[in-house]
């Protein structure tokens, strides 16, 4: 992939190359394709470098830092 067709991102401080038309998802999955998978089932999810939560299918920008983190589930009272 030359440089002008990739950014790079960070997924969990890993820095990842990606296709210009990469999503969220699509970056985790080449750094860690489990976490993927988890995001994708519902059992993580994924903020940005702030910790707002970031959708997997939004598009992403050169640079970007995402953080996967576990899905807090609300306990029954």
């Amino acid at each position: 992939m030359s440089a002008d067709a990739s950014y790079r991102v960070y997924v969990d401080s890993c820095a990842v190359d990606v296709p210009r038309s990469a999503k969220v998802i699509d970056a985790i999955e080449i750094a860690d394709a489990a976490l993927a998978s988890d995001v994708r089932a519902g059992s993580r999810a994924v903020t940005d470098s702030r910790g707002l939560p970031i959708a997997s299918d939004a598009p992403l920008h050169g640079g970007a830092i995402l953080r996967v983190v576990a899905v807090r589930r609300d306990r029954p009272d």
